[in-house]
């Protein structure tokens, strides 16, 4: 009879509390000194934020019916879209040096949409600067070739036009948004199924607890769950993802910098800084605070100067009117 081998021995285990506490690589050099940007090899910040996420969601979903319904949603809506925020924060390579342990920590899909390893694969592509906005080449791009707009319906011209005004991305764009994500999922289907099976199958069985947990324990149903945490969740990160970029010949002028007040850079993980967070994509977000305000007036040379004093002034100036044109100027 042959012995039994243990799956987990103590050679992996040290092996794993090597790979997480392993000295990591600096994640860049700063404009302004030309040192080093550091990368601690647990970023003890980013967990305590998991941390907070989970036990924030585990209490708002099992004290649902017992909070106003106004607590729940500022709560969950807050709580989920940080989620988002977390999980953009691992696909970068936070907060330790082992993807597993990083994908484990945010695999519950509680914005419901996107596989993680999909928006993953996407997001990278978008940070190749040199295709920023570029509707063929940057997957997270708003804007259509001017031949695709010219083609477009009129009817669904009107509406990827109220899609750029701040109101309609928040109250439309995550329907939008996840309609079109969907579609454009399912024609992949056809050509290369292998890509899609492991991320959606991933996602599918992060669902379960979730669902689990929300229905059989919290007594929550599912559209109550798409209207208190999902989708007022999206709106708040299509809020962030807004105003991010803009098609320009310059490089640089393409990503904003929002300097918003501490209570959106919780939520966006500091991504507000977005032109910082492109220049330094493997920076902390709990580092970039740092690194933009010593940097600011470089920053600022190299993105000409595009810069909102927080997300009033992008409300007060987009609520109703469109940021951009559909039609890229340059595609």
């Amino acid at each position: 009879m042959c012995a039994y081998k243990p799956v987990i021995t103590f050679g992996r285990v040290v092996n794993i509390v090597r790979g997480l506490t392993a000295t990591r690589h600096a994640v860049g050099t700063s404009h302004r000194t030309g040192a080093p940007i550091p990368q601690s090899p647990i970023e003890w910040p980013t967990l305590a934020v998991a941390l907070g996420v989970h036990t924030g969601l585990g209490l708002v979903t099992y004290f649902f019916h017992a909070l106003p319904w106004y607590v729940v949603l500022t709560v969950a809506s807050y709580l989920t879209a940080l989620h988002s925020s977390l999980q953009h924060e691992v696909l970068h390579g936070h907060p330790t040096r082992s993807a597993w342990f990083n994908e484990a920590l945010i695999s519950i899909p509680f914005a419901l949409v996107y596989p993680y390893r999909r928006y993953k694969a996407l997001h990278l592509r978008h940070h190749n600067d040199e295709y920023l906005t570029d509707p063929y080449e940057d997957p997270e791009s708003y804007y259509r070739s001017q031949g695709d707009w010219n083609a477009t319906p009129r009817y669904f011209k009107q509406i990827l036009k109220f899609n750029n005004t701040a109101f309609g991305r928040l109250t439309l764009g995550p329907a939008l948004t996840s309609l079109t994500f969907w579609l454009s999922e399912l024609r992949l289907t056809g050509t290369d199924p292998r890509l899609l099976a492991r991320p959606w199958l991933l996602h599918l069985a992060g669902m379960v607890p979730l669902f689990g947990w929300i229905v059989v324990v919290c007594d929550i149903s599912v559209w109550e769950y798409v209207v208190f945490f999902a989708y007022p969740a999206t709106s708040l990160i299509l809020l962030r993802s807004f105003a991010e970029h803009q098609a320009s010949e310059q490089v640089g002028n393409r990503t904003t910098i929002v300097d918003a007040a501490p209570i959106w850079g919780l939520l966006y993980l500091n991504n507000n800084l977005h032109f910082a967070h492109h220049k330094y994509p493997r920076a902390a977000w709990y580092r970039l605070p740092a690194i933009f305000r010593r940097e600011r007036a470089a920053m600022l040379e190299e993105n000409h100067g595009y810069l909102f004093n927080g997300y009033s002034e992008i409300l007060g100036r987009y609520a109703f009117r469109p940021k951009e044109t559909n039609a890229h100027p340059y595609v």
